[in-house]
C-alpha cells in the first residue's frame, strides 16, 4: 500500500507528508520531507524522515501520548479549544 494520510507545512520551502508505503515488501509508516522540485515538475521526497514498521506504531503511538503530557506540563503546547 501507498497512501499519504496527512501533509502539513514544516516551513515555507517544506512539507511533511505521513503516509503509508510498501518497501521490499515490507508495510512502513512514514513521515518524509518533500520539498518542490523544478526538475520533477512538484514536490518530491527527501532523505530526511523516518520510516518505522507498522508493528512498532503502538509504542510509537505511546511515545506520542508522552511526548504530548509532558509538552502540556511543561505549558509547550498552545490551548486546546
Amino acid at each position: 500500500m501507498n497512501k499519504t494520510v496527512t501533509t502539513f507545512d514544516k516551513n515555507k520551502f517544506e512539507e511533511i507528508r505521513v503516509g503509508i508505503k510498501e518497501y521490499k515488501g515490507f508495510d512502513l509508516i512514514d513521515f518524509r520531507v518533500w520539498v518542490d522540485s523544478k526538475e520533477a515538475g512538484g514536490k518530491v521526497p527527501t532523505a530526511k524522515g523516518l520510516s518505522l514498521s507498522v508493528e512498532l506504531f503502538p509504542k510509537f503511538k505511546d511515545a506520542v501520548l508522552q511526548l504530548e503530557k509532558v509538552l502540556k506540563d511543561n505549558n509547550l503546547l498552545p490551548e486546546e479549544k
